[in-house]
């Protein structure tokens, strides 16, 4: 189960995709919401309005009602004295006549709350309602009649609306009569008003959910774009990596075969060879001494002078492979042991150089150096034709350096295409330690090349440990 979760778990470029797309969803919902709130306040400030709008219009309305009807009658009511009763019942004849609309009525009430004019509702009539309250609790009647010993004024209440006898908000214009203590109003109802701002209200909610959900639309649609982006761009580079793979396990097979061909001609070539010359010594010493001539000396001293010959092949095969010197007394000396070998064995003057450098090196980096060195020197033996080489290790701020130069026509001859894969292979070696190779080469005659291959300085350790090591070696 733990190696199922490792391998389905996501990848880092998924990370990556995860980490830049949850800032951008918050940003995006933090914007709708934003956004949804300063519209809901905006479109609160505009219904506002608007119900201003209209119930103001509604007042000039009801005043225009009012000081119509007040010119209608104003010629008897400014005649008559205060105990006039003719007059009285002339002018709330005139005002019970004055029916407009489909609800619209006047009333009229004296200062003690007694309905004198209510032509819509006659049953309220010759009845006192001083404390009569609507459904909110406002003592409506008297509300008319403080409005009217003021002079005029709006009552803003709820009253029965005569076609369905259900509670309506309705706005009331009194105006006083002063002298005969009369409190003469009309009413107008403002469900429509009401109606209208709801109807408002509900389209600007129905509004701003549709901005909603477009914004939530086109963040939706974003992030499906940068998810199959992103899953485009990493199935294309997981084929690239799978590619890269391939040829890399190619490669590493090749140089396995290639490896153990170069073992097998150096066994066949070398030890084969020198072991038969053993055997023959061996089967002549042995004739002679069945034949009863004792002089075997000539017979096994060639054939130990050939054993000492396939002991040294023996040797050098398995300081190729993995040379001792390296594990016991670190780069440096092992390094200088193979520039020995190298010049021995080609007779290219070879010179080793370095400061004191024995395990200061990580051992993944001595042996990508070691075999970096290996690698250069083989290239110039087989490529180069150079008469000599140096070689130079050194530790610095950044870490430490390996430079191999040559005198050579360079590693960028016509012939050198085994050169080009062993430079490859010191750049993989490189690349994984984090390291940098450099190459300088010039073509032509003797234009020599030069490697650099520099390890950082998170594969050198410590001096503390470094003296611990060399202690417990000693």
């Amino acid at each position: 189960m733990k190696s199922y979760f490792r391998i389905s778990g996501p990848s880092l470029a998924q990370k990556l995709s995860l980490v830049a797309t949850i800032p951008l969803v918050l940003a995006v919902a933090a914007i709708a919401t934003l956004v949804t709130v300063q519209s809901r306040a905006l479109a609160e400030r505009e219904i506002a309005a608007l119900e201003r709008q209209l119930i103001e219009a509604k007042k000039v309305e009801l005043r225009n009602y009012v000081t119509q009807a007040r010119n209608g009658f104003y010629f008897i009511y400014g005649r008559a004295a205060p105990d006039d009763e003719a007059a009285k019942r002339q002018v709330a004849q005139i005002l019970a006549a004055m029916i407009y609309a489909d609800e619209g009525f006047f009333f009229v009430y004296d200062y003690d709350g007694t309905n004198l004019v209510s032509p819509r509702q006659t049953e309220m009539i010759n009845l006192n309602w001083k404390d009569l309250r609507d459904s909110d609790g406002v003592p409506v009647v008297q509300e008319f009649i403080n409005t009217a010993r003021q002079g005029s004024g709006y009552v803003t209440h709820l009253w029965p609306k005569p076609s369905t006898g259900q509670e309506e908000q309705m706005i009331s214009f009194v105006l006083g009569f002063q002298d005969w203590q009369w409190a003469v109003g009309t009413g107008v109802y403002i469900d429509e008003v009401l109606e209208t701002v709801a109807a408002a209200r509900a389209d600007v909610e129905t509004r701003v959910r549709q901005t909603f959900v477009y914004i939530m639309a086109i963040t939706l649609a974003a992030l499906l774009v940068v998810f199959f982006a992103g899953l485009l761009i990493n199935l294309r580079e997981r084929r690239l990596a799978d590619a890269k793979l391939k040829k890399l396990t190619e490669r590493v097979f090749d140089a396995q075969e290639e490896e153990r061909g170069r073992v097998a001609r150096e066994l066949h070539d070398g030890i084969s060879q020198i072991l038969v010359g053993v055997r023959y010594s061996l089967d002549g010493a042995r004739r002679r001494l069945e034949r009863g001539n004792g002089d075997v000396k000539s017979p096994l001293d060639n054939g130990i002078e050939q054993l000492g010959s396939a002991i040294s092949e023996v040797r050098r095969i398995s300081r190729d492979l993995r040379p001792g010197v390296l594990d016991d007394l670190g780069l440096g000396p092992a390094l200088k042991s193979l520039v020995e070998e190298f010049e021995k064995r080609t007779g290219i003057t070879a010179r080793f150089s370095t400061v004191v450098f024995r395990n200061r090196l990580d051992q993944e980096a001595k042996i990508a150096l070691y075999r970096i060195a290996q690698e250069a020197l083989t290239n110039v033996e087989r490529h180069a034709n150079a008469s000599e080489v140096k070689m130079d290790l050194r530790s610095h701020r950044r870490g430490a350096t390996l430079r191999i130069a040559d005198d050579g026509i360079g590693v960028y001859s016509s012939d050198n295409r085994s050169a080009g894969i062993g430079l490859r292979n010191m750049q993989e070696r490189m690349e994984q330690l984090g390291g940098t190779l450099r190459i300088l080469s010039s073509r032509g005659e003797k234009g020599g090349t030069v490697i650099e291959a520099t390890v950082p300085l998170t594969h050198l350790k410590p001096p503390d440990t470094v003296k611990t090591e060399t202690r417990r070696e000693a």
